[in-house]
């Protein structure tokens, strides 16, 4: 009898700690380096993450890739081989997304980006993107070009992966509508002028410019086009879309459009977008823990996630428990099968062949006003 019950109490104990195992998730962020100022709001967010989710223990561990895709690799390695995470959340810095997703593919452990990485097919099996696509925004800002009537455009971009996979997704979609590329310059995150490039596409007088960088870094090559004096349409893309370009731009930047998610202005969006109540309701949080007018979109990525593994976490739970490699196989089957799943940033459906998972009417423009966001369409 005295067995019985010790054998019982055994097995209650182990269910109750099997029910509560941590799942671990190794965070990297550039909280130093040029992209520091999209790692930093990331990393506010997660610190108003749950404790828990689906009676699971988060155990999340932040390392700082400072916008360096070495470091990303290394972090990633030591999140994989040492700690066994059951999932990477990052890096806002696109080079060092690209560059984690190879370590994700080669562990077998699920991968969610907080930027738009580009691989080639297969390579991202594992590697799930919570930004919406270039290809998304790049939609977005080529129909509002159209809407202007334009049909020359400039072309000045970072020479990294973010710049390039922009430049990519935009020109067919430009030819396509009949909007010529009239020139393309590039620069390095790190660069503090770009007088040269600026100088040649003024010269190539298009009709609009569009500038593809990010964080307070966009600011920069806006003010050079301006300085050299031009005054056609600049567009900015998602990764310029935070208060930093107005902080660092002023009036420079003012009339600028920005394609972003929803949630970059909530309460301007149309009662009919889904994401409405879900953007608002994470920006007033961020909001009152950081200060009025600081919730950004880099933020709102660090907010999906947990609407993501609220859905997904369950799911996966079913088939095995965390710090197994079969839990991950069963995360990253849940991302791929939980089906639509409204976010801040608009509504994912990821699948089997879609790591991506943003509809082409997700991207919203919004216009730089008075030092503020105003909704466009």
């Amino acid at each position: 009898m005295k067995f019985t019950k010790a054998l019982l109490s055994a097995t209650i104990l182990a269910t109750a700690t099997a029910a509560m195992a941590d799942v671990k998730i190794g965070v990297i962020l550039p909280l130093t380096g040029p992209a520091s100022g999209l790692g930093i709001p990331a990393k506010n967010q997660i610190a108003l993450w749950p404790t828990t989710i689906a009676g699971e223990k988060l155990q999340v561990t932040i390392l700082d890739d400072a916008t360096d895709p070495t470091n990303g690799v290394k972090n990633a390695r030591r999140f994989t081989t040492e700690d066994k995470v059951d999932l990477i959340v990052g890096s806002v810095a696109t080079p060092v997304g690209v560059a984690i997703a190879d370590v994700a593919l080669d562990t077998k452990t699920p991968q969610l980006a907080l930027t738009p990485i580009g691989l080639p097919p297969g390579k991202d099996a594992w590697s799930f993107r919570m930004p919406q696509s270039n290809g998304v925004m790049a939609t977005a800002i080529v129909s509002h070009m159209q809407k202007l009537g334009i049909k020359s455009v400039g072309y000045l971009g970072y020479t990294d992966a973010y710049g390039e996979q922009w430049l990519q997704a935009f020109t067919p979609l430009a030819e396509k509508a009949g909007i010529q590329i009239v020139g393309v310059e590039r620069f390095a995150r790190n660069d503090t002028s770009v007088t040269a490039q600026a100088l040649k596409l003024v010269a190539a007088n298009p009709d609009a410019m569009l500038i593809v960088a990010s964080g307070s870094g966009a600011a920069m090559p806006h003010k050079s086009i301006v300085e050299r004096g031009f005054k056609g349409k600049i567009y900015q893309t998602h990764g310029a879309a935070t208060k930093d370009l107005m902080r660092v731009g002023g009036k420079d930047v003012e009339g600028a459009f920005v394609v972003a998610g929803p949630v970059i202005a909530p309460s301007q969006l149309p009662d009919s977008n889904p994401s409405k109540k879900i953007a608002m309701d994470f920006a007033q949080q961020y909001d009152k823990a950081y200060g009025a007018g600081t919730a950004n979109q880099f933020a709102g990525h660090a907010h999906d996630v947990v609407l993501v593994l609220e859905k997904a976490l369950p799911i996966a739970l079913k088939k095995a428990k965390p710090g197994t490699p079969e839990f991950r196989t069963a995360l990253r089957d849940a991302f791929e099968t939980m089906g639509p799943t409204v976010v801040a940033h608009g509504t994912l459906n990821w699948t089997k062949d879609d790591h991506w998972g943003y509809t082409p009417d997700t991207g919203v423009i919004y216009k730089v006003v008075n030092g503020d966001w105003k909704f466009e369409k």
